[in-house]
């Protein structure tokens, strides 16, 4: 059955045609963020501050007819803070779990590495099982759920960086760059995009989210594509560059990426260029540098990138 539907594609054209209204500039960046919602990942914006990345999650969020929470870590946010606590009533002599901010169905976190190791290891259950467990009880998360954390990789103090499974929860890591020239003019001249973004009305609701994200798996990877897919793979493992190469859940994150990419480009098929657009952002912050003096921050995220390119480069994709 051919996933792309006239109302998909129609879906597909009001959500892309409502965010670039706000992020000019960006087409790619924005339908690398609307793959990971449909492939109900999570995106990690990694940039210098003051090029967009809030207000590409904002925009994100008002398009789509979904509740949207906004969390601002700092190095004395608690667990509590952002999943929430459970309050004794003394009229009913039971305790009352009150939801935190991470019960929405799209969280900001913003400057996630302000937060300490253990605030940021609270997310962990939510990102990966769509759940949180707070003292024995289990709550459920809204469906569809997805974190767009930001961190600036430039500034280390006051900062603790992600630990390795922490990042493995990200779907992709992104960098948005800085706007092109006549973008920029443009922004400069309107005052930046807040106005655009108050102005933004929904255009998707949360049963048309759902059936697009049920529609990912049904887009078609031929065989050929899989096997270069394992080949790129296997070779992160052995790369001289690399102490650790991507795992099989790595594996799955691009296949499920490049599904979700390929229905954003209206299409029912992954394609080759599907792979290579997907592969830094969902391959490089899963590997481990073998010198890591190498560099750290945005040092080391482009030594990430640049070996996951090299790898890319080097080995011929089936056409």
């Amino acid at each position: 059955m051919n996933p792309v539907t006239p109302t998909v594609l129609e879906l597909l054209e009001r959500l892309h045609d409502s965010i670039v209204g706000v992020i000019r500039g960006k087409a790619e960046i924005v339908d690398a963020v609307v793959a990971a919602l449909l492939a109900r990942g999570h995106v990690l914006l990694e940039d210098v501050p003051g090029v967009g990345k809030t207000t590409l999650a904002q925009a994100l969020a008002r398009s789509l007819q979904l509740e949207f929470h906004r969390i601002q870590f700092t190095s004395d946010t608690l667990p509590s803070d952002i999943i929430g606590i459970s309050v004794y009533r003394q009229a009913s002599g039971e305790f009352e779990f009150l939801p935190g901010p991470l019960f929405a169905n799209i969280v900001l976190a913003d400057e996630i590495n302000r937060a300490a190791p253990r605030t940021q290891s609270a997310l962990l259950e939510a990102m990966s099982e769509h759940a949180v467990t707070v003292e024995r009880s289990r709550y459920r998360l809204a469906e569809p759920f997805l974190v767009v954390a930001t961190q600036n990789p430039v500034e280390s103090t006051g900062t603790y960086p992600l630990p390795e499974s922490q990042m493995d929860r990200f779907l992709m890591r992104l960098s948005m760059g800085y706007p092109a020239r006549e973008e920029e003019v443009a922004l400069v001249r309107t005052g930046g995009a807040e106005p655009l973004l108050e102005n933004l009305q929904p255009v998707l609701a949360t049963a048309e989210v759902l059936d697009l994200q049920s529609k990912v798996r049904e887009v078609h990877v031929d065989d050929k594509l899989v096997a270069y897919l394992l080949d790129v793979v296997e070779r992160t493992r052995g790369h001289e560059a690399l102490a650790l190469g991507v795992s099989t859940r790595g594996a799955i994150a691009w296949h499920r990426s490049a599904q979700a990419l390929a229905l954003v480009r209206r299409r029912a098929f992954v394609t080759p260029d599907d792979l290579q657009d997907t592969a830094e952002a969902v391959l490089a912050h899963r590997v481990l540098l073998a010198d890591p003096a190498l560099g750290d921050g945005w040092e080391k995220s482009r030594r990430e990138r640049a070996v996951i390119r090299s790898i890319i480069d080097a080995h011929p994709v089936p056409r």
